[in-house]
């Protein structure tokens, strides 16, 4: 599928399949009000840490104001990526933005990974869509307010765009604002490379192996 269907798909409620580079398959659509007892078992597979560098302080559930908050969607203002097993249903991640009031052509991003889905390119993959989707809908920058120990948050707004900012900070919290990438060469790239290792690009097999080494390696 290409990146310009993928993203029509998403933009208007639609789902589209994805692999990983472990050969995992995922699907990815925009989250609904009636996904909110997924997004809930989600959150409880979130250990402790990953909680609090998602929310920057210790919390243990999510209220029904909240998840109604996080599941009520529009596309345009906010925005709501999520990913799941096919096989089991069960959410494996989401990627958000939320466009500020003052600044509308600015929004503010999330990415969140249930921990056993955690360093296998879910996150950067559901970043990368939803920079597709922002882009679409006139967005030009990211911010971001983070723990300043946050390093993974840090990496994966390095692939949303081609310099990281920081804006201000304080109490071990910081604010960076990133200008959204053009997609380019490197995107297609890793969507080629991706096609190779799950086997959806057709090339001589000698040249599949070279390009599944490769994107191992760049941990695509």
């Amino acid at each position: 599928m290409t990146r310009a269907r993928t993203a029509h798909d998403l933009a208007h409620g639609g789902s589209v399949s994805a692999v990983l580079r472990d050969g995992a398959r995922i699907e990815i659509r925009r989250l609904r009000p009636s996904d909110a007892p997924v997004l809930r078992s989600a959150f409880e597979h979130l250990s402790a840490e990953s909680r609090r560098l998602r929310f920057i302080s210790s919390k243990d559930q999510l209220s029904e104001r909240e998840l109604r908050y996080l599941t009520d969607v529009d596309g345009h203002f906010h925005e709501a990526l999520a990913a799941s097993d096919p096989r089991t249903g069960e959410g494996l991640g989401v990627a958000r933005f939320i466009r500020l009031q003052d600044e509308p052509h600015v929004a503010e991003v999330a990415v969140t990974v249930i921990d056993e889905w955690q360093h296998r390119g879910l996150g950067t993959l559901l970043l990368e869509r939803l920079v597709e989707r922002a882009r679409s809908e006139g967005i030009t920058h990211f911010s971001a307010l983070i723990s300043s120990d946050n390093t993974a948050m840090l990496e994966l707004l390095r692939v949303a765009g081609a310099e990281i900012e920081p804006v201000a900070g304080g109490a071990g919290v910081l604010e960076y604002r990133t200008l959204l990438a053009d997609p380019g060469l490197a995107v297609d790239l890793r969507d080629a490379l991706r096609s190779a290792a799950d086997g959806t690009l057709r090339v001589p097999t000698r040249l599949r192996e070279l390009l599944v080494a490769l994107a191992r390696q760049l941990r695509l």
